[in-house]
């Protein structure tokens, strides 16, 4: 199964995390298929804390993706209000 899922990046005490989508079977921070975003928790208040290829996480989720706990909850708060 396919699933979207975050990748930690960073060093020591500064997480940074790259949104992937990726064979459920791999290792988190091993081979993915695609990058689509990024999620920076400790951002400062004049930096991207989040950013994500909406029309890719559209497309995978077309294909049958599933998106983790965290992941899903990203993307709720970055949909835009209609």
């Amino acid at each position: 199964m396919v699933t979207i899922r975050l990748a930690r990046r960073g060093a020591n005490k500064r997480p940074f995390y790259s949104i992937i989508v990726s064979d459920r079977r791999r290792a988190p921070n091993g081979a993915c298929i695609e990058r689509i975003g990024f999620f920076n928790p400790l951002a400062r208040p004049q930096e991207e804390k989040l950013r994500v290829d909406r029309a890719r996480v559209d497309y995978w989720l077309k294909q049958g993706a599933q998106p983790s706990e965290r992941v899903a909850s990203l993307l709720r708060q970055n949909t835009p209000a209609a």
